[in-house]
């Protein structure tokens, strides 16, 4: 049986490594961001042709080999960046719905949650719409296969709502309002930076929401 004095270093040391490891999966997790985060800023700016992985590296302050610890390709670097949002869009929608009170306060939060994640990520955005397609098909339709379903979260909703109107119909009511939403990083300029983009981030925000609420409820 081993003494207490030598139970308590084993269980200091194993606490120690422990710590360590907790402490490296920390940095590299935060490497991994940084690396995703640089990605949806070059790749908005120059398109996905126009970026390499050195590039990517040096916007993260890593050097180019080093983002092959993270990513096997350029190609999954826009992978796990479109698929990473696209399932919090999903995730996300879904909480909206649980956390809401009914169908009407269910459709405004979703607005509210959709119009929050179009103003946060303009860049991503961008990339998505341009550079999709820049991805294997496999992997290309697992992004559209979330998407499909962050869509039937909207429609569930509109179905609560309007009643017996045609699935279609309630899909394409959402896609128009996507697209309304979705349209503010290719025409309105980034908000300058202070007080002045706060106030401006705020009015955007208040328009497209009610913008957004009168489209869906259009006649």
């Amino acid at each position: 049986m081993a003494s207490p004095t030598a139970a308590n270093a084993t269980g200091s040391t194993a606490r120690a490594a422990a710590g360590r490891a907790t402490v490296r999966s920390q940095a590299k997790a935060s490497r991994r961001s940084a690396l995703l985060a640089a990605a949806a800023r070059l790749f908005a700016e120059r398109g996905f042709n126009g970026v390499s992985i050195e590039d990517l590296g040096a916007a993260a302050g890593v050097s180019g080999p080093a983002v092959y610890r993270h990513f096997s390709s350029k190609q999954a670097v826009l992978s796990a960046l479109l698929t990473g949002v696209s399932q919090d869009l999903l995730d996300g929608g879904r909480a909206v719905v649980r956390g809401s009170s009914g169908a009407e306060a269910a459709l405004r939060g979703l607005i509210e949650f959709h119009v929050d994640f179009a103003l946060s990520h303009p860049d991503v955005i961008r990339v998505h719409d341009r550079d999709l397609d820049s991805l294997p098909a496999e992997e290309s339709e697992r992004i559209r296969s979330l998407q499909r379903s962050y869509v039937r979260v909207w429609v569930d909703v509109l179905a609560q709502l309007l009643g017996r109107e045609d699935p279609a119909r309630l899909r394409m009511r959402a896609h128009a309002v996507f697209g309304l939403i979705n349209s503010t990083p290719h025409s309105t300029p980034r908000p300058p930076q202070g007080g002045q983009g706060v106030r401006d981030k705020a009015w955007r925000r208040k328009l497209l929401e009610t913008m957004a609420w009168a489209a869906l409820k259009a006649e």
